[in-house]
């Protein structure tokens, strides 16, 4: 299964700053991997939803660091 990465970006003046991100491996597709990662990025920042933290996220396929 493929490993994704999720940032997360609050958007001051028209420009999104990275706040955090989220790392998942093993998602079936990326959809899940967001819900993942959503779910995750809120609980790391103590909030019941992650839009309090952030506006926007973006998902990106992550390559896998096996030794």
């Amino acid at each position: 299964m493929p490993n994704y990465r999720v940032s997360f970006a609050k958007q001051i003046l028209g420009v999104p700053f990275t706040v955090g991100s989220v790392e998942i491996a093993r998602a079936r597709d990326p959809e899940r991997a967001r819900r993942a990662a959503e779910l995750r990025f809120a609980r790391q920042h103590g909030v019941e939803d992650w839009r309090e933290r952030a506006d926007r996220n973006e998902i990106a396929a992550s390559e896998s660091h096996r030794a």
